[in-house]
């Protein structure tokens, strides 16, 4: 519809250019040339309704509104200007109710680098609870509740920090083995001289 409706404001737009190469005389004749073909129409359509795109309604609204009433009144139309009013009325609601219209319920969803972020500081940081990480976020100025720092992290499957945190005894004797073994082999000697 909306090509449709383009289509149709680009040729009048080149038929109001070139009514003004015409002269007074000529536009009155032309007017009146179409007024005879409207009342040949409505004669042969008799009480039904003319059939309009919706399109068609669309511009001879936008088209007819700015007119006003009184003025409309006067003019020889297809249809009654009422109806041209209502035209313009469902056009503007319509329109209305397109740009008020909620795109999804609820709060939009953060954005994907900021969670990536998150994420990360959460797996290079295993010590950090959620509020810490809120509070670092805030520091590079990215602008996120602390709240949706944990929903974020409670999604992704990621437990609290004390629980990431605590270290088994195996895993700490594992990373701390070569420290471990070292003090083994090493030999003081007290002040007295005893080994």
């Amino acid at each position: 519809m909306l090509v449709r409706f383009a289509y149709l404001a680009v040729t009048h737009a080149f038929a109001a250019l070139r009514l003004l190469s015409l002269t007074d005389r000529e536009k009155d004749v032309e007017i009146l040339a179409l007024r005879h073909q409207l009342a040949v129409v409505r004669r042969q359509l008799g009480d039904r309704r003319p059939q309009l795109r919706p399109e068609d309604r669309a511009f001879l609204a936008a088209l007819l509104t700015p007119l006003g009433h009184a003025s409309l009144r006067r003019l020889r139309l297809l249809v009654s200007p009422d109806t041209v009013l209502r035209w313009h009325r469902d056009l503007v609601k319509r329109r209305h109710a397109q740009v008020s219209q909620r795109r999804r319920p609820g709060r939009p969803r953060t954005v994907a680098s900021v969670r990536r972020l998150v994420l990360r500081l959460a797996a290079e940081n295993s010590s950090w609870g959620y509020r810490r990480i809120h509070g670092e976020l805030a520091l590079l100025g990215v602008t996120v509740a602390a709240s949706t720092v944990w929903e974020i992290l409670n999604a992704a499957g990621v437990d609290p920090a004390p629980q990431r945190a605590t270290v088994t005894w195996a895993e700490f004797l594992r990373s701390q083995a070569e420290v471990v073994l070292a003090t083994d082999f090493i030999e003081t000697v007290t002040l007295t001289g005893a080994r």
